[in-house]
């Protein structure tokens, strides 16, 4: 899923650059699987439509919907699905734009929207009196979550909740077995609380690519080697040390008033077949495309260049969900 930026989204001043970034993924996803772009109007779906013919997408993978939104980031406003035997089951968790930071009036109705327009194949949505974002979770596919405790325990999402109410929810919706929790790490200028997307990502059951910083001037250094103490402290589901994958950080992205701005190669996204990888226009993207080639021997790695995402400070994997198989006409 996309939400594709316009006008009227905080992305209007950058709209040229940033929709540039947005038709290089949907042409790249569409190479490999469906892909739902979400449209504000349908007018502006024929302008977007238009754009992606333009860059090369494959246009019989792509299918559209209209829903009105506050922002683009539907990874923490998209639906969370997991799989109920062999069924796809649609979960729709509460969206508070991080914490009441921004207007999410809009963006907290989308799920259930696409849902109501048919847009997700029939597919069954449950809605969940809960909040969660999309990139506050990390799993494995065989039941491990990792997580930060600054993001799910914040207390401008669900006030009241301690850790096990936490762990005892998420048993019984996601399935998970077993949680990690990380007390450190933070990529400056995320405004999310420490989403884990930007941190720490599992390439498989036993092997974390996480943010590492080796500069002890830089000042990502103190939060970033106390993260990568807690990751080597870690063990897998059969008790042995996780193979750990330090990424460079790209050097220091800043905005015309001179604030840093987020860039991790942590977040990078897994489609079929391929694994699309942030880029910044930094001689440590080469690195980051290699060590991820290293880590994905049965993917394609694909760079898209993503510098003008971190100028409303996210990511490649944020303005992107995943959904399963079936979900999609």
């Amino acid at each position: 899923m996309l939400t594709w930026p316009h006008e009227d989204t905080d992305w209007a001043p950058h709209l040229a650059a940033v929709e540039t970034v947005y038709a290089d993924i949907a042409a790249q996803t569409s190479s490999f699987e469906k892909l739902l772009v979400i449209c504000r109007t349908h007018l502006h779906q024929t302008t977007v439509r238009q754009r992606l013919e333009a860059a090369g997408t494959v246009m019989h993978n792509i299918s559209f919907s209209i829903a009105p939104c506050n922002d683009t980031w539907v990874r923490d406003y998209g639906p969370i699905t997991v799989i109920d035997g062999r069924t796809p089951l649609l979960l729709n968790f509460r969206f508070n734009g991080w914490g009441d930071k921004y207007p999410y009036n809009l963006d907290k109705m989308i799920t259930q929207q696409l849902s109501n327009s048919g847009a997700f194949n029939g597919s069954s949505l449950s809605k969940i009196d809960f909040i969660l974002e999309g990139g506050s979770i990390e799993c494995d596919g065989e039941g491990t979550l990792m997580t930060t405790t600054q993001c799910l325990l914040s207390p401008d999402r669900n006030p009241g909740y301690e850790r096990s109410d936490i762990e005892y929810l998420l048993r019984i919706l996601l399935g998970v077995k077993r949680f990690i929790w990380l007390d450190y790490g933070h990529i400056i200028g995320d405004d999310t609380d420490g989403h884990i997307d930007m941190l720490a990502r599992f390439c498989d059951r036993q092997t974390i690519a996480y943010a590492a910083c080796e500069d002890q001037q830089d000042e990502h250094y103190c939060e970033l080697r106390a993260m990568e103490t807690e990751l080597k402290s870690l063990r897998t589901i059969n008790n042995r040390p996780y193979t750990l994958v330090p990424l460079p950080l790209p050097a220091p992205i800043v905005n015309d008033a001179g604030d840093r701005l987020p860039a991790s190669y942590a977040n990078f996204l897994i489609i079929n077949k391929a694994v699309l990888v942030p880029l910044y226009d930094d001689p440590a993207d080469s690195i980051a495309l290699k060590t991820l080639t290293d880590c994905f021997l049965d993917r394609k790695i694909i760079g898209i260049p993503c510098r003008s995402l971190s100028l409303q400070n996210g990511g490649l994997h944020c303005v992107t969900m995943q959904l399963p198989a079936g979900v999609l006409q």
